[in-house]
């Protein structure tokens, strides 16, 4: 049996090595084009395309899949399954029409909820306390082909979309290997998703990566991991741009400082090395790893042994404004 394998980010790994470990015949791997990397802009391999050359995988990386070059390329493989995990684009009804045994997904979410690019930095941002791994057949539409089998996940308070990248990608590859024996013996039966109960989880835009101070507290602090590592939650201070990779969950740790009903939202009440507690529209913040303009990301401890930001100061402003905006 052939399989060919499509994916790109580091998500995606363990399924392909799930895939080889399990004595698949992997003839072919596609993923995304290679892309400049570091302040050098250099040229730099997709994390699956550098697994599938340490295994002397054939590696296609065409620029858009829907041409008929692409497709010819990809047939010319004679794949039995197509698996993807993460691979960044949409596949067109010519390669769904390839594999005998269709094209299976391997999605971080459980369908139908948060089809899309981006559904765990959604979940975490909405707050969800529960997530998983779907496995699904692909279909024309984005994520929305019949589901094959599934696993839950909790998410927990301390965790970050980082956090939870790396363990539903180990779920998502265990998952595979329970399912495909079945799957590829017909001994499964897919089911359809509730298309009313879908809801979508876009590919992360600039507009999602500004702190609203007047939103609640809570909301904040999920914001902020949930964006936690990439691409990092930002306000702005001084002019100038102003990330924030963690906070405390409010509530947490030491009590807060009383703050005045009347204070403006992104008022700064104090700064010690536990932090620097912000006003919201509900509650305070306590931001304890940030990252000012032209810096690198640091605790507030460190921050202020070269850097005060004394009470009454307010962040946040014009988002297209802020000096380093585009960092």
């Amino acid at each position: 049996m052939n399989i060919v394998f499509m994916g790109t980010p580091d998500f995606a790994v363990p399924s392909l090595q799930t895939l080889l470990r399990e004595g698949y015949n992997v003839v072919g791997v596609v993923t995304q084009p290679d892309r400049p990397k570091g302040r050098k802009r250099e040229l730099a391999p997709t994390p699956v395309k550098a697994e599938a050359l340490q295994h002397g995988i054939p590696v296609l990386q065409p620029l858009k899949l829907r041409t008929p070059a692409a497709v010819a390329e990809l047939a010319a493989l004679q794949p039995d399954l197509i698996v993807t995990a993460a691979y960044g684009q949409i596949l067109p009804k010519s390669v769904l029409a390839l594999p005998r045994h269709g094209c299976i997904n391997v999605h971080a979410s459980l369908l139908p909820k948060y089809r899309g690019g981006a559904p765990i930095h959604h979940a975490v941002m909405n707050g969800e306390t529960v997530t998983g791994v779907t496995i699904m057949y692909m279909a024309e539409g984005l994520d929305t082909g019949d589901m094959i089998s599934r696993v839950e996940l909790p998410i927990t308070p301390d965790d970050t979309t980082g956090s939870l990248f790396e363990k539903l990608s180990l779920e998502g590859a265990e998952l595979l290997k329970r399912t495909l024996p079945a799957l590829l013996a017909g001994e499964l039966q897919a089911e359809p998703q509730r298309n009313e109960d879908a809801t979508y989880a876009s590919n992360i835009s600039r507009e999602d990566e500004q702190i609203r101070w007047e939103r609640p507290a809570l909301e904040l602090f999920n914001q902020i991991r949930g964006l936690n590592p990439f691409p990092g939650a930002f306000t702005t201070y001084d002019g100038a741009n102003f990330k924030v990779w963690a906070s405390l969950r409010p509530g947490q740790s030491e009590p807060r400082q009383a703050a005045d009903e009347g204070v403006e939202p992104g008022t700064v009440l104090r700064m010690t090395d536990a932090g620097i507690e912000v006003q919201t529209g509900a509650g305070t913040l306590r931001l304890t790893r940030v990252q000012p303009a032209g810096k690198k990301a640091m605790d507030v401890s460190e921050l202020r042994r070269g850097m005060t930001i004394p009470p009454g100061a307010v962040f946040g402003g014009s988002l297209d404004g802020a000096e380093g905006a585009s960092e």
